[in-house]
């Protein structure tokens, strides 16, 4: 558009720019047309403490271009916001975009939602990762990773293809969230159209609110049973591997039948832990490792339940988004692997850190769903007291060369 205007106010040839123009002005209308004719069921569960708030905050996002939504772990947030942002009148003149940090959350929450909503996954609700777009024309929501919106900038630099855009789990703050977010605030005033809608399962959301020149903050309390908490420090000279066996055979005599998820901090200490676990030959156990290397069907077997007792051994991506069924212990080892830049050699580096009060109360969030839950802490409730509060935002310990070269800036 702008370069037709350019060159009609040049005086200079324009009819095949404005052919194209119209073409596409052409393909835009039937894409609005066919999407129009999609039909998304509404329905909101009862159980879920969100759509108790789903009046409160349709009522803010047709009165704000910017909402944030604060929610607790259980609260139903990440299923629930793009359909109140359709009955609040998104999605008509454009589509609603859905970010999530990783690629199992984006795919598992779209299944959901499509499902809930009586669409065929990939029509009126789609995802799209990377290498997978599993999106058409007819799409209306569409599940990403944030880095997928993060590179559509290149293209469409006013993210045009959409009327809303939610920001699931923004609290983690990696560098992809605090970019986009970034960016956010400079479309807005390109975009009165726009809507944005900012989703954080911690308390800091005053944080986001100042950021957007106070936008307004809407707190939705999280749905749990009781969870009861257990300090296990390890004993002198202790392998996290056997830790984590003796806080499996205090969990065996208090229940030898329910599920357990435990937080490691990297792909070696799942397989260590696994080798451990498996060696004890329990009864109608079995032993699932969850880290972002394994491929998608690997991934998509901690969500399926049976007969069998499962004990999920999981990095940090299940602390967030995700809700694995059946949870009834979480063993949080305290330990997250997380990248730091040393800008003194230039070098981006991997380090095992405690994790921060946020993530382990993420952690001892993922049980407490289905009924009581126990969490056991594999260190001593000192430590838990004299970790930092949050985690560091990823833009604070990492280079970013590689995200600017990225929205070619």
């Amino acid at each position: 558009m702008r370069r037709t205007r350019q060159r009609i106010h040049d005086r200079k040839p324009a009819d095949q720019l404005t052919v194209k123009l119209r073409d596409e002005h052409a393909r835009a209308v039937q894409r609005a047309k066919r999407r129009a004719e999609v039909r998304l069921k509404l329905d909101y569960p009862d159980s879920l403490p969100v759509s108790s708030r789903r009046n409160d905050i349709q009522k803010l996002i047709k009165e704000n271009q910017v909402v944030i939504v604060c929610g607790t772990t259980g609260s139903g947030k990440t299923t629930q916001l793009p359909k109140i942002a359709r009955e609040a009148g998104a999605g008509k003149a454009g589509r609603i975009g859905v970010t999530q940090p990783r690629r199992l959350a984006a795919t598992g929450m779209a299944r959901r939602v499509a499902e809930e909503m009586k669409t065929d996954y990939g029509k009126g609700v789609g995802c799209q990762v990377r290498f997978d777009d599993s999106t058409c024309e007819e799409t209306i929501i569409k599940f990403m990773t944030d880095g997928i919106l993060l590179a559509e900038t290149r293209n469409d630099r006013h993210l045009l293809q959409y009327d809303c855009v939610i920001i699931d789990e923004a609290h983690e703050r990696s560098l992809n969230i605090d970019f986009i977010l970034g960016y956010l605030k400079n479309l807005l005033t390109y975009r009165p159209d726009l809507k944005i809608i900012i989703s954080s399962a911690t308390l800091d959301a005053e944080g986001f609110s100042s950021f957007f020149d106070g936008a307004p903050v809407i707190e939705v309390e999280g749905r749990a049973y009781p969870v009861e908490d257990f300090f296990l420090p390890p004993g002198k000279d202790e392998e996290l591997s056997n830790h984590i066996l003796r806080a499996m055979r205090w969990i065996s005599d208090v229940d030898p039948d329910g599920d357990v998820l435990v937080f490691l901090p990297g792909e070696r200490e799942i397989r260590d832990a696994a080798k451990k676990l498996e060696g004890q030959h329990w009864p109608d156990t079995e032993v699932l490792p969850l880290f972002g290397r394994l491929s998608m069907g690997e991934q998509q077997r901690v969500f399926k339940t049976g007969g069998r007792r499962r004990i999920i051994l999981a990095t940090n991506v299940a602390e967030t988004s995700i809700t694995i069924p059946g949870i009834h212990y979480v063993i949080d080892s305290g330990l997250v692997r997380l990248s730091r830049y040393n800008p003194r050699t230039q070098v981006q580096g991997l380090q095992i850190e405690q994790v921060s009060q946020a993530s382990a109360r993420q952690r001892r969030g993922r049980c407490g769903r289905v009924t009581d839950g126990i969490c056991i802490y594999l260190y001593d409730r000192d430590t838990l007291e004299q970790s930092p509060e949050f985690t560091d935002p990823e833009i604070r310990r990492t280079s970013l060369a590689g995200v600017i070269l990225q929205m070619d800036l």
